[in-house]
């Protein structure tokens, strides 16, 4: 859902979009990935990223079951669901900028359930300055398919996750 609405957003920016759900395990709980690719120009490619300039982990769990940053660049952006102070995270040397947000505290205030998605995708705004939370939020108003309620605190915890993700950028380190 997230990716979805992220490339509904950047479409509305006049960028050019190619989103490809992957899921692994078919089971309720198991890690889910979503690749998206977002150009000025027409894409091409539809595979899978295998190189991500940024990473968008919106489970704080979902590290100790698989490497997040497999592949990941230099350079690379972080945008993790987490409660933790960046000093305690183990980033590889490669993530030069980190936003980080409690994205489960939030969702439990909001939705009384821990549904991080239109959390993080403020937080991904405020971290990369790639789409602007306007059109996060005609994304989710014209796409997400809610209605009433659910569309307030969807608006609400977007605006949140924009609000209080503290955004690191982090000093390069020397290759090991």
């Amino acid at each position: 859902m997230a990716a979805n609405l992220l490339a509904h957003a950047l479409v509305e920016e006049g960028k050019h979009v190619v989103a490809i759900p992957s899921f692994g395990f078919e089971r309720r709980g198991a890690p889910v990935a979503a690749f998206l690719r977002f150009d000025e120009a027409p894409i091409r490619r539809m595979t899978n990223i295998y190189e991500p300039d940024c990473i968008v982990c919106i489970d704080p769990t979902v590290a100790r079951a698989v490497n997040i940053f497999d592949g990941i660049r230099e350079n690379a952006m972080l945008v993790q669901a987490t409660r933790k102070a960046l000093g305690e995270l183990n980033l590889p040397r490669q993530v030069a900028r980190a936003g980080l947000c409690d994205a489960v505290g939030i969702a439990l205030e909001i939705f009384r359930r821990p549904i991080t998605n239109t959390i993080m995708l403020g937080a991904f705004a405020r971290t990369s300055g790639l789409v602007r939370l306007e059109s996060l939020q005609a994304a989710l108003r014209g796409e997400g398919g809610l209605r009433d309620a659910a569309l307030e605190q969807n608006l609400a915890a977007l605006a949140r996750g924009y609000e209080v993700t503290a955004v690191h950028a982090i000093e390069r380190r020397a290759a090991a």
